[in-house]
């Protein structure tokens, strides 16, 4: 983890609870760009027939207005001048509008590694999930794929209102029974490219399709990752064999295509998307994408957190990336308690490739790379960094002297330029292989790449071990030896070094992300538009390829929740939540806590939430902590937020309680205590939760505390629930009490702890996070 500096940090955030701010930022600079506008949709004059009418007739011009929406929010976006926006907003009807942001993608043993096993278990029970949708917002699919046959399928479940949307290469036969549904949202990134200047169009179409088929491949990806069809002889280029299938095989998919290849994805289709989506009928949405600077903006400024508010109230799961910005602390994105937050761990199967030097030392590193092999040929080894120039080091476009190279294995800092790019800087300069180091902010995290030059990834610790090594003698040489795949790898899994980590940093009350889930060197289906690498120049091509990312591991729990929808069609979007989360493990296959790839150290909840999703369990929690659409609105009255503020995210006018409600009572299945750091002596909180019933009827629960540490005590009162025919619901009251003279913070700035429900079969899990806060 990063360094235990949050304390500092949390009196920023809590700046926001006391007066939100709902307007955007207008500047002195009238280029037409696209703003997001929120409507009381209660406001509309009786003599428009329609919201558009009214929209078009009042505020803009039919041919500025891009999208209407009207099913998870009110409102419509449109180009307009910031003094044009402005004076909108100025109408009494209008709520709140904001700038169009530009948000970026975050880039099979798993079913198995997940605890998933043929015709027993959740995969039996739900009849792998052949009556729910997943709704996919991503690049689009290649329909081809075997992934999305629908052989021995059933009908179209008669809930779908979907349509198959036509377009270049895609036709309404390129949707089916599996693939249900398909859908491209294109205007907001078409309007974006129009305001970047004269001569930039919309789409590319030497690079991209203007349909729901997939230009870049990452949609593909995901969506067969939740729910693809058994497909046999599944592997890229030899690596990864055997038989690939999304988590619930049998589930339907809508793809609704928001991201477009090279130009990210723009609040406004995305909120389109989500609009769709829910009058489509879909039952899980998976979203995969998140916030491209880095930021996280309050709820009531995010259209992604808008769009799963109205999707969750309707009862849509969603289940959303937790960002690829770790191992930094406070990196976790989609922060929202409404949305499932997924981060990313290593399953048992990994690509090693040894580096062996000329002194008879091995390295380990990864690989993907399938073409000829060097066969044990010893190389000149090179680091073209030790001249000092950046550019060199990191073997830019260009950087690299041909005299110094050629013949040789070269050695190249991760970083800057994608990982695959350097391998061709190499082989123009006439190199004849790479080894990629990682540097410190890397770590040890590793993820195979599909090289197009014999290549491998090494950790922080091998690269500084080659450098040193070339560095001691003026004839260094080396080659790579590839293994192919293994399986069986200890210890797995593995929290990811690029992970999203915790804490939240807009309401560090809410313990974000909510779990982890298989997102490292996963292997699934893939377009015919691009090769494995995803670079122009890589003509290959492939039915399966190898990803990394919390992309990946996001669609993990997709999957699992349309399992768990299909065996349990009566749990609400928390309820499902809540079992993943409850049922999650925390140890690895040598039962051990589970290490952090970034510092080889046991992890910790802000790494993994709750856990690493375990579906077997998953399938009968015995109880769940299940929160309301009223919950989540008392929720958002605790922060601060005014009613007017909190229609822009629910759509209807909304009153909040005379007593201001906690924030840490919303009955998450996590509990994060905040003490302020200037407080002295014995400090105490208390967290009510409520717990409901959904195994056997007549059920004793008692409670086990796994206490934090020094100076922390944690009592729960009453320590045994009774359970009966009548009584579904119990609740009880956790409160800790903080001893400030004598507490020791770890090096994430909290420490954890636990508390465990259990029956005697059951056991219901809930990690505690304790911090301290610097008051504003």
């Amino acid at each position: 983890m990063a360094d235990s500096v949050f304390p500092l940090f949390f009196f920023f955030f809590f700046f926001f609870y006391g007066v939100p701010l709902y307007t955007a930022a207008f500047s002195h600079d009238q280029a037409a760009k696209t703003f997001i506008f929120r409507v009381d949709g209660e406001s509309k004059p009786s003599i428009f027939p329609t919201h558009y009418h009214w929209y078009s007739s009042e505020f803009a011009d039919p041919v500025e207005i891009l999208h209407v929406y009207d099913v998870v929010f009110h409102g419509f976006s449109a180009t307009l001048t910031p003094d044009r926006a402005d004076s909108i907003l100025q109408n009494p009807s209008v709520l709140a509008v904001f700038d169009d942001r530009r948000r970026e993608l975050h880039t099979t043993r798993s079913p198995q590694f997940l605890g998933l096993r043929n015709q027993r278990g959740l995969w039996s029970e739900s009849d792998y999930g052949s009556d729910v949708i997943v709704g996919v917002f991503d690049t689009g699919v290649w329909p081809e794929r075997r992934s999305f046959s629908d052989l021995n399928l059933g009908p179209v479940p008669a809930k779908w209102k979907g349509i198959c949307e036509t377009g270049v290469r895609f036709a309404k036969k390129n949707c089916n029974r599996k693939l249900v549904g398909a859908r491209f949202f294109a205007k907001g990134h078409e309007a974006a490219a129009r305001g970047a200047g004269p001569g930039i169009g919309g789409i590319n179409e030497t690079v991209e399709f203007r349909s729901p088929r997939d230009a870049d491949g990452h949609g593909t990806h995901t969506a067969s990752t939740a729910a693809g069809r058994y497909a046999f002889k599944a592997s890229m280029s030899g690596y990864a064999a055997g038989i690939a299938k999304g988590v619930a095989p049998k589930a339907r998919l809508a793809v609704y295509k928001v991201c477009w290849k090279n130009a990210g994805c723009f609040d406004s289709d995305i909120l389109a998307a989500f609009d769709a989506a829910v009058a489509d009928g879909v039952d899980v949405i998976s979203i995969s994408i998140g916030g491209g600077d880095g930021i996280s903006s309050p709820y009531y400024l995010d259209p992604i957190a808008i769009g799963s508010f109205g999707a969750a109230s309707k009862g849509v799961f969603i289940s959303a990336s937790a960002g690829n910005d770790g191992p930094n602390g406070m990196s976790v994105t989609n922060l929202s308690p409404w949305q499932t937050s997924v981060g990313a761990g290593t399953i048992d199967r990994n690509f090693p490739a040894d580096v062996v030097l000329g002194n008879g030392k091995r390295l380990s590193g990864v690989s993907l790379y399938s073409g000829v092999p060097l066969k044990g040929k010893m190389y000149s080894l090179v680091y073209p960094g030790k001249s000092g120039i950046l550019a060199a080091s990191l073997c830019m476009e260009n950087s690299l002297d041909p005299a110094l190279v050629k013949g040789k294995i070269v050695v190249c800092d991760r970083g800057s330029s994608p990982r695959v790019a350097k391998g061709l800087v190499v082989r123009k300069a006439g190199g004849v292989g790479m080894i990629l180091a990682n540097g410190i902010s890397n770590g040890e995290g590793l993820v195979g790449d599909a090289h197009l030059i014999p290549a491998c990834a090494v950790g922080a610790d091998e690269g500084d071990a080659l450098k040193s090594y070339i560095s001691s003698t003026s004839k260094a040489t080396a080659t790579i030896d590839f293994k192919g795949t293994v399986i069986g790898i200890k210890p797995a899994p593995v929290v990811a070094s690029f992970s999203g980590r915790g804490p939240n940093g807009l309401n560090p009350e809410i313990l974000k992300p909510d779990l982890i889930a298989p997102g490292v060197n996963i292997l699934a289906a893939w377009t015919d538009a691009v090769g494995p690498t995803g670079l122009d120049s890589d003509t290959r091509k492939t039915e399966f390829n190898i990803l990394s990312g919390t992309s990946m591991a996001c669609p993990h729990v997709s999957g699992a929740a349309a399992l768990l929808k299909s065996a349990h069609p009566d749990w609400s979007p928390a309820a499902i939540r809540s079992a993943m989360m409850t049922t999650a493990s925390i140890t690895d296959n040598r039962l051990q806590p589970m290490i952090d790839e970034a510092t080889g150290k046991p992890s910790t909840p802000y790494d993994f939430g709750a856990g690493n999703l375990n579906l077997d369990l998953a399938m009968d929690p015995g109880l769940v902590y299940d929160i309301t659409s009223a919950d989540y609105v008392n929720f958002l009255c605790s922060i601060g937020y005014s009613p007017k503020i909190i229609q822009v995210i629910t759509r209807s006018p909304e009153t909040c309680p005379a007593k201001k409600p906690l924030p840490e009572n919303l009955n998450y299945p996590s509990i994060s205590a905040l003490f302020p750091a200037t407080s002295v002596g014995i400090s105490t909180k208390s967290f009510i939760r409520t717990l409901t019933n959904v195994g056997p009827p007549n059920s004793v629960y008692r409670v086990r505390i796994e206490s934090p540490a020094k100076g922390v005590k944690v009592a729960v009162k009453p320590a045994k629930l009774l359970f009966s025919e009548k009584t579904k619901k119990q609740s009880f009251v956790v409160t800790i009490s903080a001893d400030t003279r004598n507490i020791e913070m770890g090096e994430s700035g909290a420490i954890f702890g636990s508390l465990s429900w259990s029956d005697g079969k059951h056991v219901v899990r809930s990690p505690i996070a304790i911090t301290q806060i610097e008051p504003l």
